[in-house]
């Protein structure tokens, strides 16, 4: 029996009920965030005016909203001129100044040569090199791969994880970059060589082994300030001193959270969180959630 197409506004209805927002990142100076959900859309936000004095419930809601890839939108990625995105086998550049607009268009789209084309493997990464002004990615296959922005070439590419590598983090003022991922591993890779020079298995160390969960690593950092913020499973954001100590958690919208985002405002930092649920919510201080963006 032929299945009828669902109405419109059933089937966002019922798109909205399964959205998880994986990816998020700031515009320049903090003024818009991009959120990307597993439905391959990128929305795009004003904070400026969400933050306001006088901001009314449509500022809280997407300035536009775009079918940016035919998968989710794994990582995205700011710098001053581009939003950077990566879904199943690319990466995209879309213009700042272009997407709050009707009809905006990629500035261009890369791919990295994989030798199997059968299966394409996700890209859950992205970090920038403002040294040599070259955009790092990894995923599906375990490959760390370094592009040239300014040519659109792909210059290397760092083998040695064994599974999708979930994260990276550049060393600076090193020409280093760290990586994780669901070996297990913690890799350190010389970026002008291209070549690994130090492993970590950070699974065998007594205290960091968790058996009952598995040994993979969702993510990491070279430097810090004075706290961690974490979520995962359950409504709720965890704070903790880098010590370990726990600091405070804080209630969220989300059932769990997938992606936390900085943006720096003027004087302070805003953060946003977002996971299993159409909001993003945003904390002005870390003691409670200000309001919430929304997917239309």
């Amino acid at each position: 029996m032929a299945t009828l197409p669902l109405p419109g506004g059933v089937q966002r209805a019922r798109q909205l009920l399964h959205m998880s927002v994986l990816a998020q990142a700031a515009g320049p100076g903090g003024k818009e965030l991009a959120a990307g959900n597993n439905y391959g859309e990128i929305a795009v936000f004003s904070l400026s005016a969400a933050l306001s004095a006088d901001a009314k419930e449509e500022n809280k809601r997407p300035l536009g909203l775009f079918q940016a890839h035919s998968a989710p939108v794994y990582a995205l990625l700011g710098t001053e001129r581009l939003l950077l995105s990566a879904s199943d086998g690319e990466c995209k550049a879309w213009s700042w100044a272009e997407l709050g607009r009707k009809g905006c268009r990629e500035v261009w789209t890369r791919r990295p040569p994989y030798r199997n084309t059968l299966e394409v493997p996700e890209i859950t990464s992205l970090e920038l090199n403002t040294r040599d002004h070259s955009l790092v990615l990894a995923g599906g296959d375990g490959t760390i791969w370094v592009m040239d922005l300014e040519t659109g070439t792909f210059t290397a590419a760092l083998s040695g994880h064994t599974a999708v590598v979930h994260c990276l983090a550049l060393r600076d003022p090193q020409p280093q970059l760290l990586s994780g991922g669901e070996d297990g591993t913690v890799r350190l890779w010389d970026l002008r060589t291209g070549t690994q020079v130090q492993l970590i298995e950070v699974h065998k160390y007594q205290e960091c082994s968790r058996p009952q969960l598995g040994k993979w690593i969702r993510c990491l950092a070279t430097d810090g300030d004075w706290m961690v913020l974490s979520g995962g499973r359950g409504p709720l954001l965890h704070q903790f001193h880098l010590s370990g100590d726990a600091r405070g958690r804080v209630p969220v919208s989300s059932p769990a959270l997938r992606s936390l985002a900085l943006a720096p405002r003027h004087q302070h930092t805003v953060l946003t969180a977002a996971g299993n649920s159409p909001k993003i919510d945003v904390f002005t201080n870390l003691g409670y959630r200000a309001f919430s963006l929304a997917f239309a």
